[in-house]
């Protein structure tokens, strides 16, 4: 996304509970942001008329954040290639099996489409997580070494790119350079809170530690005035890529 405007580098995540609200949001967005990002919540609520809708005022984000056996992840990926998404994301702890099969489904649905398709982004470790909470589901940390090592899988997967946090994207973009993606949730404009989000940091400091996409929900969604926010993140974004 190296080039990409600044409003190309923002996925507003739709987590709102119903397509009607979804749908309020995108005619209030409609251009000043280049991706939306639909999660659990929203796929669940709506389903592939949620896409349907995103998809008319810009690039579609599908977050669902597959992992199960290889079996099962490929036939999701499948159908989310044939809904034309432009991101999708699965676990990297998948496994490089898992992973692999995700691979292949995306581009064997896509080839008999005769389109291009969906970049893959392997998540790494949730935005949620803390150090302690990482030892707690029996994983050795640090952070960044866990990032890193699900990171290395992705790559040789053949994934296109990694969903990490701001904290560790740095070292992600020292360890893989520009072979991949970093799309970077958990961020947060400066003063406003972090909700649940352990690892946040501001958009500015995220693009210049070599964030390629941001993601940001709440800050947007539950703003009076969405648009306005949005435009502050884009600006913010700007003018991180603009500095020397």
């Amino acid at each position: 996304m190296h080039g990409a405007a600044p409003r190309d580098r923002l996925a507003v995540a739709l987590d709102v509970a119903d397509l009607a609200r979804a749908r309020a949001l995108l005619d209030a967005l409609a251009g000043s942001v280049g991706w939306f990002k639909i999660g659990a919540e929203l796929f669940t609520a709506a389903g592939p008329q949620a896409l349907r809708a995103a998809r008319r005022h810009g690039r579609v984000f599908l977050d669902t954040k597959l992992h199960d056996i290889p079996n099962s992840v490929a036939a999701a990926v499948r159908a989310a290639t044939r809904h034309g998404v432009d991101l999708l994301t699965v676990h990297a702890a998948g496994g490089l099996d898992m992973l692999k099969a995700a691979r292949e489904a995306a581009d064997d649905a896509a080839s008999a489409l005769g389109s291009p398709p969906p970049r893959l982004l392997g998540v790494t470790v949730l935005t949620s997580f803390s150090e302690p909470l990482l030892r707690e589901v029996g994983m050795a940390g640090p952070l960044s070494a866990q990032v890193e090592r699900l990171g290395e899988l992705a790559r040789r997967a053949g994934l296109d790119g990694l969903v990490t946090s701001p904290h560790e994207v740095a070292s992600a973009r020292r360890r893989f350079g520009e072979e991949l993606l970093l799309v970077v949730p958990g961020v947060r404009a400066p003063g406003s809170p972090s909700d649940d989000q352990a690892r946040s940091a501001g958009p500015g400091e995220a693009i210049r530690a070599g964030a390629d996409l941001l993601v940001v929900g709440r800050p947007i969604v539950r703003s009076a005035s969405p648009r306005a926010e949005a435009q502050r993140f884009v600006e913010a974004i700007g003018k991180a890529l603009d500095a020397p």
